[in-house]
């Protein structure tokens, strides 16, 4: 592994804060977009944009929308990993959260069924493909901006802390469609409501534009240019070097993306379609899990730092495996408080394979194509977590809603993601590629040396 000299003056203490601010931000972006489209998706796409198709056939073509947008993301990871490792990251950063937030500010003015017949769901489809070509370099970017400017004694911490967007996100849109929901009648919610949450992502993007403007790029690839060490293709040499970490990624990642879209999307579906909930109960109960997330990911970032990210996913995906079965049991109950329980507990386990994800995935890969390697690993994973609402109403439908339907979904991708993280336990270097200097440097607890 190549050892690297970084900037000094990037390696004060305000830079690594200052751009952990600017991917959290980003990222809480990327994942108030999806949370948004994922609640859109599963009242409002079929009755407004694929209403000739039915009860089932609207939704079920409602949740293929979302899986649209993960089929893409491969591409979108290849596209800007190659970008990343190139151009670098801050620009590269720059370019995928604008694509992502003029697309979702679009929908919000697309013409529904009744106006316009199927073009309002052709430009529906086509603005969740250009969401997806965006966020397969989104949230690779993120998690390098954050970790290239830490100490391995923070990385953990550091990696976790952009994983934050995705409970934000989740209680921005949640919140947002609370307050639609109590202050507008469903008539006018389904003429023009559901338009509010995708225009408020345009101001939502100046804000993440102006951070990531201000920030430096990463003293990790300024080394890789001022080496010469920049791949002509990165992903080719990423296939050449490390083909299996590649496969250890994606085994990793699948339980810490597609927890989200079994429970933010397939389970406000399910539960009051099924279960009789109202939808404003199931929003306020993954509001609470959400808002628990923003203490617990943290946390579960420290301790990262203490016993390693792999060790943490792992615990995660141990805790989710073995809830799984007795979580949806319980759900049948439907009463308001195991609602809520349900969505605490079937949130936290989950989250400590989430909360450690980036800093499982950085330790991984070499320096000089990380950004390709964690786009194309984090985005195949995210295609297969795409088709898990689709897969789980296809499974309620074949078992007649059977309780445990959604349980099998749940354990089998804690099932893979153990043994992703006991793959990447043993993969992953005491010291990841480039930050040996680092330590060097700035030392293990954050600080510049007074004689430097």
């Amino acid at each position: 592994m190549t050892a690297i000299a970084p900037d000094k003056a990037a390696s004060s203490s305000s830079v690594p804060r200052r751009v952990v601010w600017a991917s959290f931000v980003g990222t809480a972006l990327e994942s108030y977009d999806f949370y948004v489209f994922a609640y859109f998706a599963a009242f409002f796409v079929g009755p407004l944009f694929f209403e000739p198709l039915g009860q089932f056939g609207g939704t079920l073509t409602a949740f293929l929308t979302i899986a649209i947008g993960f089929v893409v993301r491969p591409i979108g990871a290849i596209v800007f990993g190659h970008l990343g490792d190139r151009i670098g990251r801050r620009k590269t950063l720059l370019i995928t959260i604008a694509i992502m937030g003029v697309a979702t500010g679009l929908v919000g003015v697309l013409p529904p069924y009744a106006v316009a017949g199927w073009l309002g769901a052709i430009l529906l489809v086509v603005l969740r493909l250009l969401q997806g070509l965006s966020l397969g370099g989104e949230w690779g970017g993120a998690i390098l901006l954050a970790t290239e400017h830490a100490t391995p004694g923070r990385r953990g911490l550091y990696a976790a802390m952009p994983q934050l967007g995705s409970p934000v996100g989740s209680i921005l849109s949640a919140a947002l469609f609370l307050l639609l929901t109590a202050t507008l009648p469903p008539e006018a919610l389904a003429e023009w409501g559901w338009r509010i949450p995708f225009l408020t992502a345009i101001p939502l993007l100046l804000v993440s534009l102006y951070l990531r403007w201000s920030i430096d790029e990463t003293p990790v690839f300024k080394a890789v240019v001022r080496e010469g060490r920049r791949d002509r293709i990165p992903l080719g040499a990423l296939l050449r070097r490390q083909p299996v970490a590649l496969i250890v990624a994606v085994a990793a990642a699948l339980l810490g993306i597609g927890s989200y879209s079994l429970m933010n999307t397939y389970t406000v579906n399910y539960g009051v379609a099924v279960l009789g909930f109202s939808y404003q109960d199931l929003l306020v109960a993954t509001t609470i899990g959400g808002l628990l997330q923003l203490v617990t990911i943290p946390l579960f970032g420290a301790w990262a730092n203490r016993i390693g990210s792999a060790r943490v996913v792992a615990i995660g995906a141990i805790g989710t495996l073995l809830i799984a079965f007795p979580m949806y049991f319980l759900l049948q109950f439907s009463t308001f408080a195991i609602l809520v329980g349900t969505m605490i507990i079937g949130g936290i386990l989950p989250t400590l394979s989430w909360a450690a994800l980036g800093g499982l995935m950085s330790d991984l890969f070499d320096d000089d194509f990380r950004y390709s390697a964690l786009s194309v690993s984090y985005s195949i994973a995210a295609v297969l977590s795409g088709f898990v609402p689709a897969v789980t109403l296809a499974l309620g439908e074949a078992s007649d809603n059977a309780w445990w339907h959604p349980g099998i979904v749940l354990a089998v991708m804690s099932a893979v993601t153990l043994a992703g993280a006991i793959a990447a336990a043993r993969l992953s270097p005491r010291i990841p590629a480039g930050t040996e200097a680092i330590v060097a440097e700035v030392g293990e607890d954050g600080t510049v040396p007074a004689n430097r």
